[in-house]
């Protein structure tokens, strides 16, 4: 998996870095969770909704344990990366975690990274290709439905797309008939929060242009690169505390864009 391999990667490669952080803050909103680490680095992440069994459950089996309120703050990073429960709160929170991590060692990389950059300006748009979104990102609605190319929005909810976008909805049970037959895939980050991500990539060709972009995939690219990844859309703070505040007031991703954070992009050269 995407997120396994990035954390063996991360303990294999900047052990000694990451053995000496904890958590010292945590904030979990409507639309994502953001985690401040000792070392004053800030990740964000999407939030996927939590399971039905998760919320109403048993008296028995309340969760009052690690990484449970009240027991985050604290804790060393690797017990989180290595905590097994991979309940929808856990992962958001792992993601969180890589992000924050990874804001570091990508200021001191030689990965190719484009500032004040939106993947959306990357993409040649001119010729008529086929573009299949996985997420309904409005802005890029409103950019490609403007020029000759298909565009296909793989979404859960149709109400997700807005007016007459709404003849671009492809529910998104349905993305094996349309990821193929695609020039250009451009995935949510969300999808590595809510575990769909591998599922879609077995789907595209070899030589589709896949963009990942959101919060969510703020983290070291390498293994992202390795499948096939080709441009990713990540979050850089540039106000970490007020980041956390704005998470935590139901702010979301524009929020970040207009407060505390901008848009890079992660080339694969």
């Amino acid at each position: 998996m995407i997120l396994q391999e990035t954390i063996n990667l991360l303990k294999n490669k900047y052990k000694d870095y990451i053995e000496t952080l904890s958590i010292s803050d945590v904030r979990i909103g409507l639309f994502m969770t953001a985690i401040q680490l000792s070392d004053g680095t800030v990740g964000v992440s999407s939030v996927a909704m939590p399971e039905e069994s998760d919320v109403h459950c048993k008296k028995s089996n309340r969760d009052f344990g690690d990484f449970s309120p009240l027991n985050i703050t604290g804790k060393s990073v690797l017990e989180l990366i290595e905590f097994p429960n991979k309940n929808s709160i856990i992962q958001s929170l792992k993601i969180a975690v890589l992000n924050a991590i990874s804001s570091k060692l990508l200021e001191n990389s030689d990965y190719k990274i484009l500032e004040n950059s939106d993947p959306i300006d990357l993409i040649d748009l001119h010729s008529r290709k086929t573009i299949t979104m996985v997420g309904a990102f409005q802005s890029y609605i409103d950019r490609i439905s403007k020029t000759d190319n298909k565009l296909f929005v793989l979404e859960f909810n149709e109400n997700a797309l807005i007016g007459d976008d709404k003849k671009f909805f492809v529910p998104a049970k349905d993305y094996k008939t349309v990821l193929p037959i695609s020039d250009i895939v451009i995935i949510t980050g969300l999808t590595l929060v809510n575990n769909t991500f591998e599922n879609l990539l077995k789907s595209i060709k070899p030589k589709t242009q896949i963009i990942v972009t959101g919060p969510s995939s703020s983290f070291i690219p390498d293994v992202l690169f390795s499948n096939n990844v080709n441009i990713i859309g990540a979050v850089k703070a540039t106000n970490p505390e007020l980041m956390l505040k704005v998470v935590s007031q139901a702010g979301a991703g524009y929020h970040l864009y207009k407060y505390c954070a901008e848009k890079i992009c992660i080339v694969y050269e």
